[in-house]
């Protein structure tokens, strides 16, 4: 017999339902609502709340720093124990950011991408008005999708340093594949950051887009310690010269989301990552240009592209 568990999920993820419960309802506000709510500290409210999760999830909390959450949100952001993800520190590997399963991945041919299978969009107009597009061109992405039951800090894929963060405030649709299938040029329509680093001693330009969605209350950047929320309006450049280490944190999602890498031409894509391939921050996302990997990783000053 069917558990209630497995009745749940299977009305859950019926595309039509799905579609309709998490996208045709007042987006903004509920998200708003989440945040509020995520950040209630009364102990049976979180407790039952992480409990009706587990509902709908595989929410394994067994390599989570604490077992004890004060809130939801606590749980949301929750860090990891010492040794739950390794980094896989070969200089010639670039790893990914976060966990995540691979969404659309390859390469950016006349400055379009895919966000699925027949929904391009143009980099440009995901990465807005303040940067230019051209240093990804011919290079390679990857679309990387963080469920809501998944830990949710973002790292370092490299050593190197950040040299401007671009916010743009916007809507906050669903990122699950069922949307994707449905809404064009989702990403370019939802709140969003651009992350441009300057990466290794070459000091590619390499960029990741953090994209917020539905019940995703706020961004999180260490480097300019800014909380990115709806209180940010149209789009907000800030210019900075933060070092960071391979696998260092750089913030986080305060629920599932997406985060697009974008890679100049040279690197290429590791073969293991595929469409539906499941990644672990730390794992080997892509390969390094083989000619030009520093022997020590060491990291130069910024190179000003803009």
């Amino acid at each position: 017999m069917m558990t209630f568990r497995k009745q749940i999920r299977n009305i859950v993820l019926n595309e039509d339902i799905n579609f309709l419960l998490t996208n045709r309802i007042p987006r903004k506000a509920v998200t708003h609502f989440m945040g509020w709510f995520s950040k209630l500290r009364i102990r049976w409210v979180s407790d039952s709340s992480i409990a009706v999760w587990r509902l709908f999830t595989d929410l394994d909390l067994s390599d989570a720093k604490k077992q004890q959450f004060d809130s939801l949100h606590d749980c949301f952001t929750r860090e990891l124990r010492a040794g739950a993800r390794v980094v896989d520190v070969r200089p010639e590997v670039f790893v990914s950011p976060s966990d995540a399963i691979v969404g659309e991945c390859g390469q950016v041919i006349a400055g379009q991408l895919f966000q699925a299978k027949g929904f391009p969009y143009a980099m440009k107009d995901l990465l807005g008005s303040a940067v230019d597009a051209s240093a990804w061109e011919d290079g390679c992405y990857v679309t990387l999708r963080l469920t809501s039951a998944m830990y949710h800090r973002f790292h370092a894929p490299y050593d190197a340093v950040i040299r401007k963060v671009v916010y743009m405030s916007g809507d906050t649709w669903n990122v699950n594949p069922i949307t994707l299938k449905r809404v064009e040029k989702l990403f370019c329509k939802n709140e969003r950051a651009m992350i441009a680093l300057d990466v290794g001693a070459h000091r590619y330009p390499v960029a990741l887009v953090p994209v917020a969605a539905i019940l995703v209350a706020s961004i999180r950047l260490h480097a300019i310690d800014t909380l990115f929320s709806a209180s940010y309006r149209g789009e907000t450049t800030i210019n900075c010269a933060h070092r960071v280490e391979k696998g260092q944190e750089l913030g986080w999602f305060e629920h599932g989301s997406t985060i697009i890498v974008f890679a100049p031409k040279g690197f290429s894509l590791h073969p293991d990552i595929q469409s539906g391939a499941r990644i672990r921050m730390g794992q080997a996302l892509m390969n390094m240009p083989s000619d030009r990997v520093s022997n020590n990783g060491a990291v130069a000053q910024p190179s000003g592209v803009s």
